[in-house]
């Protein structure tokens, strides 16, 4: 029998590499695990041999490496087909592609605009301004860079922050009025489109923003069903770790007030 070698270079908290993490256990594959700080180890050259965008997750399958989680998603459930993970009619695969196209697009960057203006802006400024523009200058992608600059000085009021939440209301309402049709974002049967919206959503709850979707049953109801899979447990709850959960927990100010502030101008 043929050994299948999956190697997977990933963060713990890392939205993409989530989304990976969820797929290889739906689809109930084994693989070793390349645990990655992302605080500097990203810049490597030996990694970025592999990755030249300098993030995370890299899946290596043998000898071939594939990057962009959106396409490790894609290239797992071709090459492992069992269970099937994209729908069977066009129009439901349609529903994948763009979900997968609003998260690559929009919903990404404005994640991460969220994150450092909120739980991770200590940390960048304990760095001191020099550390950090230095860290900065490595980063291949001059947008991403540049939301990590003026999240670290202004926080949730930097100008970019208006914007991410418009990219976050988006996609709540993508999920809700998919509701409509199905449990699912794509219908009636589980599918990459879930999976690679569930690491955006625990993202907000992690943020204590999860009452951004306070009147959208529809949304908590998915979220729910996402949360009681065993590929949640294993992706996410079984990786990372009791600190990383603290930092979520204990990041201050509190971000709802200006958050929710900023919701009614939308």
């Amino acid at each position: 029998m043929e050994t299948i070698m999956l190697t997977l270079y990933h963060g713990r908290t890392s939205v993409c590499a989530i989304k990976v993490r969820i797929m290889l256990a739906e689809k109930g594959l084994e693989w070793n695990g390349k645990l990655m700080t992302l605080r500097g180890d990203q810049f490597d050259p030996e990694y970025l041999k592999l990755n030249p965008n300098a993030v995370v997750p890299t899946l290596v399958h043998d000898d071939k490496v594939i990057i962009e989680s959106a396409v490790i998603l894609y290239y797992l459930n071709d090459a492992f087909p069992n269970p099937p993970l994209m729908p069977v009619s066009a129009h439901e695969r349609s529903k994948v592609y763009m979900m997968n196209k609003l998260i690559d697009e929009y919903v990404h960057n404005a994640c991460t605009t969220l994150t450092f203006a909120t739980a991770n802006r200590a940390r960048m400024q304990k760095m001191g301004k020099e550390a950090l523009e230095d860290q900065l200058a490595k980063t291949p992608s001059p947008a991403r860079a540049e939301i990590k600059r003026q999240v670290a000085e202004k926080g949730l009021d930097a100008p970019l922050v208006v914007d991410a939440l418009k990219h976050h209301v988006k996609l709540l309402k993508v999920i809700e009025d998919a509701m409509k049709g199905g449990p699912y974002v794509a219908g009636n049967a589980y599918s990459i489109a879930d999976i690679a919206a569930t690491p955006y959503i625990w993202r907000l709850r992690q943020l204590r923003l999860a009452r951004i979707w306070d009147h959208r049953p529809g949304v908590a109801a998915w979220f729910e069903r996402m949360q009681q899979r065993p590929s949640f447990d294993q992706a996410i709850n079984k990786v990372v770790t009791q600190e990383d959960f603290d930092v979520y927990r204990n990041f201050q100010p509190d971000p709802w007030p200006r958050v929710q502030e900023i919701l009614t101008t939308l």
